[in-house]
């Protein structure tokens, strides 16, 4: 996915993959736009051709654990002392050193190795099976966001930076909340919502909607609709579901969408595919493969006013002419390289207008990148503040600025930082930045050269395109939550999937445009969408094509899609089993001592078995009674993939977790200690954000300054209130 990002937005992939390796439904997808050539690298007869390869390219991307990229001479500190400008793009499935490094890429392996998989709202207290791999596609994009930051890097220092996410990496972008120290541990969500504003319901036709109140005014507005109004001890979820029973769904819909109530049918993928948000902004693309026929999949994952992504074709054979091409050399810029190595959005300044968490989640990879961000708040400041971890969380590496943007003063102060800017970034609903002053067209009369990226939930066109939304509303829109839920109901995720999808897909974006920029372009306006984002972290599951298999799809608590690929409980805590082929399941029989299966199942039938089935029950009673530690050296020894499933507090101390950085402990100005991920990618080792999250209007004074406002104005705007300094330094601000 990653060199698909790369590839949709101009750049020339060849992709090398072994003569006999047989693509599926995600690799076809994911090959597109690239041209492939046969390559075994492994092969010790390829190794020139390899090496004549990467003597031309501007990035290589590996994916391989740490054990065999060493083995194979692929590691960054060799290919750069061969190769001093190739960027070297590493996507370990779980992390660079330690136990579980060399583990095979799995998904429920590394969201039970951190923790996530409890903290998924669930009816029972065990694990959930995430059948959505939204992990893996936050690396991939994490990882494009990367090579195009040390892209732009180079191109400015004449330095190429290695760059590495790991699976651990995305799992940080993706999921892992700040927690202070000092607070108990945090009490597990619901698989229907988190509250009664923002729940699932089941109407009077038995179909499902999610009313997507996440905020205080719209659950006000929505009990305004429905004639409710909130009473002490009357379980609200209750009163409003006895409601919502007594007509059918459409009626409810279209009374909440005529009032700017958030609320989303529970639809099915394929329902979403066709959607009139996915067709009015053209979210899917159709391409003909000779053997498959039509394939279709999810469109672009971002719009560039200047520079246009594109979906040309599949996977395409490399010819002799794409390889000659590939292999012409070009000059590099000519620059003098830091020394020590800065991050490669060293330089870059970004105003930061977003509030909640896709805007602000994109300002702060761009900052874990290197790049100046501040924080552009109102006095009553971003919504999430009093939520601490989360606000924390999603606004770490920033300077915070106090700008009243509804004056006209405010207005005026905002474009002349713009004109001294980068980037701006914002997900304000469809019209608010015309309405304020400070669209694109007001900004790029003031700086022709500024990246202006906005975020929204549905688009910039079709029927809905003005609708308040969250993530929720996406995650039942686009079927997400029928997907999890199976033939049970349907399952909300704790994850903010399509925020932090979106704000993954914004830092790509932008950085796309900076680097357009860098190379000989211009400024350009940039839209990413809610909408969009969910397209791109269900790339596979939303690609279809005649004889496709369908994806899985979960079930009430669900514990895994196969007998093999399943969480098992043993005596002390539960282990994630990702047995994949016959060679495994013959280990996993040995480990445990149970010949008898491998008479009464072949291998194909033991992958064949389903979750639920004969061999899941002798599995799961064979593990009941063992120590979990004991079983996961014999499956290790044999050579069966397996791995703990860690709750938040054993995740804290976990030696792995620990040798990889995952965590951090760090002090916050007004809470104490923390404990937060450190990065969400390193260049050239190296990764953390410089400074916590800012008090609101922190560090007003200081910006304005830096940003070239004289000392008297400063002071009379302050006066006024035009610009404030709030309070110090913390998450509550």
């Amino acid at each position: 996915m990653a060199a698909m990002l790369l590839a949709d937005f101009g750049a020339e992939v060849l992709q090398l993959r072994a003569p006999d390796a047989a693509p599926g439904a995600a690799e076809i997808a994911c090959n597109r736009n690239k041209r492939c050539l046969h390559l075994d690298i492994e092969a010790a007869g390829s190794r020139a051709r390899l090496s004549e390869l990467l003597a031309a390219a501007d990035v290589a991307v590996f994916d391989h654990g740490p054990r065999a990229l060493a083995e194979l001479g692929l590691d960054a500190a060799t290919l750069s002392g061969r190769h001093p400008d190739l960027i070297h793009v590493w996507t370990p499935p779980f992390g660079v050193r330690g136990r579980w490094s060399d583990l095979p890429a799995h998904h429920a392996m590394l969201t039970g190795l951190t923790g996530t998989a409890f903290r998924q709202g669930a009816h029972a207290d065990q694990p959930v099976w995430h059948v959505t791999p939204l992990v893996h596609y936050a690396q991939g994009v994490i990882a494009a966001a990367a090579a195009g930051a040390a892209l732009y890097g180079r191109a400015r220092t004449g330095q190429a930076l290695s760059v590495t996410v790991s699976g651990l990496h995305a799992m940080a972008q993706t999921h892992c909340p700040v927690r202070l120290a000092s607070a108990p541990p945090a009490v597990r969500g619901r698989p229907d919502g988190t509250s009664p504003g923002h729940q699932l319901y089941r109407c009077g036709d038995g179909l499902w909607l999610f009313l997507g109140c996440l905020l205080p005014p719209f659950y006000r507005k929505a009990l305004a609709v429905l004639g409710l109004s909130e009473a002490s001890g009357v379980d609200m979820a209750v009163v409003i579901q006895d409601l919502l029973a007594t007509r059918p769904r459409s009626d409810w819909l279209s009374l909440f969408s005529a009032n700017a109530v958030p609320a989303a049918p529970v639809n099915r993928r394929e329902d979403w595919l066709r959607d009139e948000i996915v067709v009015a902004n053209e979210l899917t693309a159709m391409l003909e493969d000779p053997a498959l026929g039509e394939v279709e999949m999810p469109g672009l994952a971002a719009a560039l006013q200047v520079t246009p992504g594109r979906v040309a074709h599949l996977g395409a054979p490399a010819t002799t002419e794409t390889l000659a091409n590939f292999t012409a050399t070009s000059p590099r810029p000519p620059a003098q390289a830091p020394t020590p190595p800065e991050p490669p959005l060293t330089g870059a300044r970004v105003l930061d207008l977003g509030s909640l968490i896709a805007g602000p989640h994109a300002a702060t990879l761009l900052a874990n990148f290197g790049a100046d961000v501040v924080k552009v708040e109102p006095a009553e400041g971003d919504p999430l503040r009093p939520t601490t971890g989360l606000f924390i969380n999603y606004n770490r590496g920033k300077r915070g600025l106090g700008l009243d943007l509804k004056s006209p003063e405010g207005r005026d102060l905002f474009l002349e930082l713009a004109s001294r800017a980068d980037v701006v970034i914002d997900n304000f609903r469809l019209g608010v930045r015309e309405r304020l002053g400070i669209g694109y067209p007001a900004l790029k009369a003031v700086n022709p050269r500024i990246i202006s990226c906005s975020a929204n939930t549905y688009g910039s066109r079709g029927p809905d395109r003005a609708l308040p939304g969250f993530d929720s509303v996406l995650q039942a829109r686009s079927g997400l939550m029928a997907a999890q839920g199976g033939g049970d109901t349907p399952v909300y995720h704790a994850i903010p999937v399509n925020d932090v999808a979106t704000a993954a897909v914004s830092a790509f974006a932008v950085i796309a445009a900076l680097y357009a920029r860098e190379t000989g372009g211009q400024g350009q306006a940039v839209e990413t969408s809610l909408a969009a984002a969910s397209g791109v972290y269900q790339f596979a599951e939303f690609t279809r094509f005649a004889g496709c298999a369908p994806p899985a799809e979960g079930g009430r608590d669900c514990l895994g899609i196969a007998a093999l690929d399943r969480y098992y409980a043993c005596a002390d805590g539960w282990l994630t089993m990702g047995c994949s082929s016959p060679a495994h399941f013959e280990a996993l029989a040995a480990a445990l001592g149970r010949p008898d299966w491998l008479e009464r199942w072949t291998g194909e039938a033991a992958i064949a078995e389903g979750r639920d089935g004969a061999l899941a029950g002798e599995i799961a009673a064979e593990l009941a009674g063992r120590d979990r530690n004991d079983v996961l050296i014999r499956l290790a020894k044999a050579g069966a993939p397996a791995a703990p499933v860690l709750q938040d507090e054993a995740a804290h101390r976990d030696p792995f977790l620990a040798d990889n950085g995952y965590y951090v402990r760090g002090v916050d100005p007004v809470h104490g200690e923390l404990i937060a991920s450190r990065t969400f990618a390193e260049f050239a080792g190296a990764g953390s954000f410089d400074r916590p999250p800012p008090g609101l209007g922190e560090h007003t004074a200081e910006v304005l300054a830096d940003y070239g406002i004289a000392p008297d104005r400063i002071e009379a705007l302050t006066e006024r209130r035009i610009a404030f300094s709030g309070k110090a330094a913390g998450g509550a601000g």
